[in-house]
């Protein structure tokens, strides 16, 4: 299966993690910071707690991390794509929770986006789409698969603003009754 028209790949991913010193994430997926401002503001989201005015990564997922895990911050994140696409899971806690995904591409013509707002208080993860994982069958092709994209944090990142969402938290926000369409997506909470 050969990749979209749409699909642009510019840059492989063996010269991305070694050009840009990417490193394994604890979500899934590769990252570097790449700035923090040294103004520091207090966080509406941490009870006043002085945080960087904003952060700033590169993330990449790739055919051998094609996946990160269900996890919040409680600041504000603008995702930005630079090359790839992938899928972003969001579940809005409520009654019943809201599952939205989304797509980060650059084929704008059928609704992919280029940025992505992840307000407080939403999880998240991202994947690598299927028909993409499958397309990429050579060494070639694997090295030109994946999703780049930069995420600016605000206020800034910090780890005690970021939790992973687990098994028991995932079934918590169903109240035990996890819907059928819920459920494949327990292979992305942390154990």
């Amino acid at each position: 299966m050969a990749q979209p028209d749409h699909y642009s790949y510019a840059i492989p991913n063996s010269v991305l993690l070694k050009e840009l010193k990417l490193q394994k994430h604890p979500e899934g997926g590769y990252f570097v910071e790449t700035d923090r401002q040294e103004e520091q503001v207090p966080s509406p989201f941490a009870h006043g707690a002085l945080r960087s005015l904003a952060t700033t990564i590169h993330y990449l997922l790739t055919p051998d991390e094609p996946n990160g895990l269900f996890h919040m911050n409680k600041s504000a994140t603008m995702h930005v794509l630079h090359q790839g696409r992938a899928e972003y899971t969001l579940i809005t806690p409520g009654n019943p929770p809201r599952i939205e995904k989304k797509i980060m591409g650059p084929n704008i013509h059928s609704g992919e986006l280029l940025q992505l707002l992840v307000p407080t208080g939403i999880w998240k993860m991202s994947r690598l789409l299927p028909q993409d994982l499958e397309a990429a069958s050579s060494e070639e092709s694997k090295d030109r698969c994946g999703c780049l994209i930069t995420e600016v944090v605000f206020p800034g990142f910090a780890w005690e603003d970021h939790g992973f969402l687990t098994r028991h938290a995932f079934e918590e926000l169903w109240r035990g009754a996890v819907p059928p369409e819920a459920q494949e997506l327990l292979q992305y909470v942390k154990e």
